[in-house]
């Protein structure tokens, strides 16, 4: 049935322009109307209408009460042999498609329509196969292990009250209010920013209150404090964003945390003795530095693939979609208000213009792995875009199915599978370039 249509459909390639052709398709009447009586009869199969047995309809009837259905059916099928035609030609690396204009069905005419294609621009790729970056892999110093035992013995040690001066990392019961004003629709969050009795603050990063820990550190038993709080512009709680706050901290108490034995760690850690322990984070430090590696020879390949390939024709189309997407990042980072985003309306063409360039890298970046993966034959299966839609939805915290309803919805299903292509494509080449 498709291989019909493709075979009938005439296509002319006009209006080739950098990154963009337009094809010129015209399926004949005759066609038409042979794929229409073929779409009817499919109909009819299909349903059930009073007073016949399925598929026992007649064909005027169906045509009559399923128009619409039959009409759009048709279109599919005649653009999905568009498709097919379109991807007869291997060297042709077609990113985006739609209509020029929109077409209709006219009655004993040829049906015609012109898709506007935007297609990868040529980009030299050079011999990336025999690229080598080096890049050593550091060892793991007895330093770097003893540190990080020592966090495990602190992070799985108790607390216990102290005499004395509060020091960093130290737990502080406090009681403490402050001079902001809260509105009368003020959450349960935001009650507590501002004060608390009977509460416990912790002298380490991040701070619950800006300027604690250099206002408290030295801080004793029973006694008052006061210290002004400057608040972030982008803090979590709007209503104190940006502002200044003077607080008193009545210190009711100190507690410090205890530092766990060789054995009181193991026991703490499941681990069977202490070497054991000592032994898996040795093994967890060197597989950050082969991760490290990883990570900076990924960047070093990219680079090089980047200065073979050279400047080259970047398509209108992608280039505004990625623009766009520049600008949503540096609105989620700054838009904590209305009167933010009012500034943010105003500020545009400025942050436009500063997002070109990201936008830009980040395309040729996509472009140049994109046109690894096709010479290379990368695909990225159905499976593969699940498995990663599931571990996205554990790590959202939300089910398999919200997640892919949410990117079938924004149309995101397609940008993850061609960034996974692409993270294939280069993790192919960095294997090589790393090679010992």
């Amino acid at each position: 049935m498709a291989n019909k249509l493709t075979d009938a459909l005439v296509m002319k390639r006009e209006n080739a322009q950098p990154c963009s052709v337009e094809f010129a398709f015209t399926l004949p009447q005759d066609a038409v109307k042979a794929e229409t009586d073929r779409v009817v009869s499919y109909v009819a199969s299909a349903v059930q209408l009073p007073g016949f047995r399925a598929g026992h309809a007649p064909m005027g009837l169906v045509r009559t009460k399923f128009a619409g259905e039959i009409r759009d059916e048709l279109r599919n099928r005649i653009f999905s042999a568009a498709f097919e035609k379109l991807a007869e030609d291997k060297a042709l690396d077609v990113l985006n498609v739609n209509f020029k204009t929109v077409p209709e069905f006219k009655d004993g005419e040829d049906f015609s329509f012109t898709y506007v294609a935007v297609v990868a621009p040529e980009i030299k790729l050079g011999d990336y196969k025999t690229m080598k970056v080096d890049v050593p892999l550091d060892a793991v110093t007895d330093d770097e292990v003893a540190k990080r035992i020592d966090m495990y013995r602190s992070m799985y040690g108790s607390y216990a009250e102290v005499e004395g001066t509060a020091q960093a990392d130290d737990m502080l019961k406090v009681t403490y209010k402050s001079d902001f004003a809260l509105p009368e629709d003020a959450s349960a969050s935001l009650k507590r920013q501002a004060a608390a009795e009977d509460t416990f603050l912790w002298l380490s990063e991040p701070e619950m209150i800006p300027g604690s820990i250099a206002a408290l550190t030295g801080a004793e038993k029973g006694k008052e404090y006061s210290f002004e709080a400057k608040y972030a512009k982008d803090f979590r709680e709007a209503a104190m964003a940006g502002k200044t706050v003077k607080y008193t901290v009545t210190v009711a108490g100190i507690q410090r945390r205890t530092k766990l034995t060789d054995a009181e760690l193991a026991e703490k850690t499941g681990s069977e003795n202490f070497d054991k322990f000592k032994e898996t984070i040795v093994k967890s430090c060197e597989a950050e530095h082969a991760s490290k590696r990883r990570e900076t020879a990924s960047e070093a390949v990219m680079k090089k693939l980047m200065e073979t390939a050279g400047e080259f024709e970047l398509p209108q189309a992608l280039l505004d979609s990625e623009i766009q997407r520049e600008l949503q990042n540096v609105a989620r980072d700054v838009v904590k208000s209305e009167e933010d985003a009012e500034k943010f309306k105003k500020e545009l063409d400025s942050h436009r213009k500063d997002a070109e360039p990201k936008a830009k890298e980040a395309l040729r970046r996509t472009l140049i792995l994109r046109a690894i993966a096709r010479k290379e034959q990368i695909e990225v299966s159905d499976a593969e875009v699940e498995m990663q839609m599931y571990a996205m939805s554990r790590h959202y915290g939300c089910k398999p199915k919200e997640l892919r309803d949410l990117m079938e919805k924004n149309g995101s299903i397609d940008e993850l599978r061609m960034d996974m292509m692409n993270a294939k494509a280069l993790n192919t080449i960095v294997d090589k370039a790393i090679a010992d």
